[in-house]
């Protein structure tokens, strides 16, 4: 191949594409609309503190190196990982929480602890989720989704009963204790969907939590992009950024180019790692496959209120990664899937890097991210934002008995609208489309489209789906897809 390819936005999978289709010959240009590449998974740097404005779960680590490996690297050349010790802790109540380390073994002791003959089941349910990751992400997400066929191989087949019964029908088939069974289901919440609307075999994502860890690369998730980008500069490919997309530009239903601050770029192929529903506004009605029904019905991954918050002091009874389970779980999930609303009392995350990397936070003090899952499309004011925020931060002191609102130096917030202002997000969603049976595989939007010749996409709203290694792969996809129809 020796085609010239324009690639709308910077996020891992636009990336991932850009390094493969450099790498097969081609002449391959980044146009991304902010400042900053990495979509997303941009960074916030403000008065010594470091925060990843995006993604701060580096989980499936075999993905990454998979990554690297196609271009003769290891993710260490670029960035240097730690595993993480606890991974994470969720709390229930005040002083009261459930800590998750670093091996299955010492997994199972915490889960015998609270429920007697859980440590057995647990073995178990894991051994089983293993297999489904070997099958799943070593090769059923490596497909395209062209053809429902795909799916169906001698193992899936033996397997055909995992994709009509949930994660959380067999969570609770196995396991009573209700705090367990919310460590168990929460995995899944990053694919976007409610465990009882998220087919079984998706419980591949408990063994990357319990049977490969969590991990995080020294200085952020960010440093990922910046590995990303070093390399795909070294396979010649060039990256503007501050370069909106006012047009796709097609002739006689065939992409020849895009328009961006009113400069006309021509090219063989056009490739967007942007928002799928809003590149399908950049072309003509008639040349867009879907229409504004579609995306209507479909069920799209929650969006987020963040805050980014520098403490002036160290903060206690937290590690790197804590959940707050503490409210009725289902309740906020009717708020986000069912009844789209602000949630009364919403369960929330936080993640505190500086305590794993001094390299994010000035000495003695600690960076603070804050995360809120909502449902897509609400109303969102500084008010409700200033409301919220207060809500979590008065739980987070009560549940781990401490004072820190006097110690707050700094706030910064991120939430529908600026997912919808900064990444064309529809309706200001955080992780893409879920992954529900119905929006599986090729059952999602095509990598290709059907109305106009090489156009192609990437991303979350395609295949494979939310999350960054499914990002990372879905560049491959492409790029594999591109490759195969303009080989000559």
């Amino acid at each position: 191949m020796n085609k010239s390819v324009s690639i709308i936005g910077s996020g891992f999978s636009a990336l991932a594409a850009a390094c493969y289709l450099a790498k097969d010959g081609n002449k391959v240009t980044i146009f991304e609309k902010n400042q900053t590449i990495g979509g997303r998974a941009r960074q916030l740097k403000k008065n010594g503190f470091t925060f990843d404005i995006g993604p701060t779960w580096y989980w499936m680590p075999d993905v990454f190196e998979r990554f690297f490996a196609d271009f003769n690297k290891l993710p260490s050349d670029y960035y240097q990982l730690e595993r993480l010790n606890p991974a994470y802790s969720v709390y229930f109540g005040q002083d009261d929480y459930i800590t998750i380390e670093d091996t299955l073994e010492k997994i199972c002791v915490a889960f015998e602890s609270e429920e007697t003959g859980s440590s057995k089941k647990l073995r178990k349910f894991i051994a089983n989720a293993q297999h489904n990751y070997n099958v799943a992400i070593k090769d059923l997400v490596y497909r395209p989704g062209i053809s429902p066929f795909e799916l169906m191989t001698p193992v899936t087949i033996k397997k055909i009963n995992q994709f009509f019964s949930t994660i959380k029908k067999d969570v609770r088939k196995e396991f009573k204790n209700d705090r367990l069974c919310k460590i168990l289901e929460f995995p899944v919440l990053f694919l976007g969907a409610k465990p009882d609307n998220t087919p079984s075999f998706y419980s591949f994502m408990n063994y990357a939590d319990f049977g490969i860890g969590t991990f995080h690369p020294k200085k952020g998730m960010y440093e990922v992009i910046l590995a990303m980008e070093t390399l795909a500069q070294s396979l010649g490919v060039t990256i503007k950024t501050q370069n909106p997309i006012d047009r796709i530009v097609v002739d006689k239903g065939e992409a020849i180019g895009i328009i961006s601050n009113g400069e006309t770029f021509i090219s063989d192929i056009i490739l967007s790692g942007a928002d799928y529903h809003h590149t399908e506004r950049l072309l003509d009605q008639k040349y867009r496959q879907y229409s504004e029904r579609y995306w209507e019905k479909k069920i799209f991954a929650p969006s987020s209120l963040l805050f980014y918050v520098g403490f002036d002091k160290k903060i206690k009874n937290v590690n790197h990664h804590t959940l707050f389970f503490d409210v009725d779980f289902d309740t906020h999930a009717k708020d986000i899937y069912d009844n789209p609303k602000w949630p009364e009392e919403p369960l929330f995350y936080a993640s505190f890097p500086s305590i794993t990397d001094n390299s994010t936070a000035p000495e003695g003090k600690e960076a603070g991210i804050f995360l809120i899952p909502l449902a897509p499309g609400l109303n969102d004011t500084n008010e409700l934002r200033e409301k919220y925020f207060n809500k979590i931060i008065s739980r987070f002191e009560n549940l781990t008995s401490q004072d820190v609102k006097q110690h707050i130096l700094f706030k910064e917030s991120f939430c529908v609208n600026d997912f919808v202002k900064d990444y064309n997000s529809y309706k200001g969603n955080a992780y893409g489309m879920a992954n529900t049976l119905m929006q599986t595989a090729f059952l999602r939007p095509k990598l290709k489209s059907k109305k106009v010749k090489n156009l192609y996409f990437t991303g979350q709203l395609t295949v494979p789906g939310p999350g960054v290694p499914p990002s990372l792969i879905s560049g491959k996809l492409v790029a594999e897809l591109i490759k195969k129809h303009h080989n000559n």
